[in-house]
């Protein structure tokens, strides 16, 4: 059997409590929290009868590993590792499939900050090489507040190979690089589109580069030559959602 993982932080345990409740084997919360937030995430949990304890702050730090938790913590089963058979069937669903691409992110605060866009800009999935990649991490899913419990994420054995798989399903691969002659504004992102973002300082790997239909570039007026992978993600996700809703 799997080893039980934790899930801390209000906004994870919120999101774990309305989306997978079975999956909360107990909640750990610190011995003189208690205000509404607390308190309501405490009521939900006895609703679903999940056993809650109460104990010593020092005890959630030490399960955390420093990562702040905000006071809470649940141990939970293992989240199942969504793969390419998962993809199939939100190809197979949505009329607009809209999908972010991360290649070689492997920090999960940028994985969270990455997943928090992706939820916020309505993306249907978030796809990663299964090798080379973070995880759905404790620490991921505390960054994401909670959509890494919405937003699915799609763990591929060959990105090159999962990006042609898409573009035949009719959805156009835009990559981001930036030695792209074309600015991100001057790409039409209406339709079926999948964002693809490579590591920072490295980029996209080639063929992750050359499977793309089309590649764009942010401007950078500044001394910068390049930003976070998140605060990138998120101006280039947003540029979709402008363009939908014109």
């Amino acid at each position: 059997m799997a080893q039980a993982e934790f899930i801390y932080g209000i906004h994870s345990i919120a999101s774990a409590l309305d989306n997978e409740p079975e999956r909360i084997l107990e909640i750990m919360v610190a011995k003189g929290r208690n205000d509404e937030r607390m308190n309501s995430l405490v009521s939900a949990a006895r609703k679903h009868n999940i056993a809650v304890q109460f104990v010593l702050r020092k005890t959630l730090d030490e399960k955390s590993k420093g990562e702040q938790n905000q006071g809470i913590i649940a141990r939970a089963k293992p989240a199942r590792v969504l793969d390419e058979a998962d993809l199939d069937l939100i190809l197979a669903k949505q009329k607009h499939p809209f999908f972010l691409v991360l290649d070689g992110v492997t920090d999960p605060h940028n994985l969270g900050a990455c997943l928090r866009n992706a939820d916020a800009a309505g993306v249907h999935a978030v796809i990663v090489p299964k090798d080379n990649s973070a995880g759905l991490t404790p620490v991921v899913r505390k960054v994401a507040v909670g959509a890494a419990e919405t937003v699915p994420l799609i763990q591929v054995t060959n990105l090159s190979r999962t990006l042609k798989h898409i573009q035949q399903e009719g959805v156009w691969v835009v990559g981001t690089a930036g030695e792209a002659e074309q600015l991100i504004y001057e790409c039409d992102l209406k339709g079926n589109v999948a964002i693809v973002m490579g590591a920072e300082g490295k980029g996209m790997r080639r063929l992750t580069r050359e499977t793309c239909d089309e590649l764009v570039k942010l401007p950078m007026a500044g001394a910068v030559s390049s930003l976070n992978v998140s605060v990138a993600s998120g101006i280039c996700l947003f540029d979709v959602v402008r363009q939908r809703s014109q």
